[in-house]
């Protein structure tokens, strides 16, 4: 079952003056198609421009198509009646959580969208508990979000998306304003969900070691798709992504150019440990 297809989906930004004439059309999102199935973890890489981001606010029918159709889970993103349905179905984590947390106590913060649902009382609670320890956030139920680091805030963030019981969440560059450790923090958070959980995780980013554990990767440019595969089949062609100005894995370049160099290594190598593996150490 797809819980997230696109179909020739293009999305035009339109420019206009003081007047209201129009100035210029930009096309962000270029007849994308691709088909994610519930309980995938998918992947969508590109640099700055590439069109990933308003791709991902086509998903939680924040925009929508100016061409062709994307549906989520069955239902058109274009049909408002269904504007509901589809954004339980599929929750969105933002860049800055400070854009997304309005409560004064991380609990509050969590319960406030299953509140706005109708969600009876106690049920709320059992949400917020369980989501907040889903995302290893519990013992910070009482505290104030604004004493939390950037990466817990973003925990709580998704967190909040979670006790809405979405099947799809989101994450559009969760970790763009994070430390490196608060980037593990929430990539582990949101492996974790869709290891345990089954939720399907659609990750937008330009950090290439936080799409090692995807199932499939979606390399975007100028609107378009223009890679699509495995992350060991998409770093397995480093020279292609440095044609495209992306990067590769510290650890994948390393066995690239160990293996220019000579070396028997096998393509695509992800990880540390598999490296140390395949040098026999």
């Amino acid at each position: 079952m797809s819980i997230i297809k696109a179909k020739d989906v293009t999305f035009e930004y339109i420019r206009r003056d003081e007047e209201g004439n129009v100035e210029g059309i930009t096309t962000a999102v270029d007849k994308v198609s691709l088909d994610i199935k519930q309980g995938d973890f998918i992947a969508i890489l590109g640099h700055n421009g590439s069109g990933k981001s308003t791709l991902a606010k086509h998903m939680n029918a924040i925009l929508y198509p100016t061409e062709g159709t994307l549906w989520v889970d069955g239902k058109d993103t274009k049909d408002e009646k269904e504007l509901w349905n589809i954004r339980q179905s599929a929750g969105m984590v933002f860049q800055n959580p400070d854009n997304q947390i309005i409560g004064q106590v991380v609990e509050e913060d969590v319960g406030f969208g299953p509140e706005n649902m109708g969600i009876p009382t106690k049920e709320i609670w059992e949400r917020v508990t369980e989501s907040l320890k889903a995302v290893d956030m519990y013992e910070y139920r009482k505290h104030s979000p604004n004493k939390l680091s950037g990466g817990q805030k973003q925990r709580v963030s998704i967190a909040g998306v979670l006790a809405m019981h979405p099947k799809c969440i989101i994450l559009d560059e969760p970790t763009a304003m994070l430390d490196p450790d608060g980037r593990k923090d929430v990539i582990r958070a949101a492996r974790a969900l869709n290891d345990v959980e089954k939720v399907t995780i659609i990750l937008i980013t330009h950090y290439m070691e936080e799409t090692i554990y995807a199932d499939r990767i979606f390399v975007m440019e100028e609107g378009s798709v223009v890679m699509e595969g495995t992350p060991r089949e998409i770093f397995s062609r480093v020279e292609e992504l440095k044609k495209r100005r992306l990067d590769v894995p510290q650890v994948t370049l390393l066995a690239h150019e160990l293996k220019k160099r000579g070396m028997d290594l096998p393509d695509g190598i992800l990880t540390k440990e598999e490296l140390i593996e395949a040098l026999g150490l």
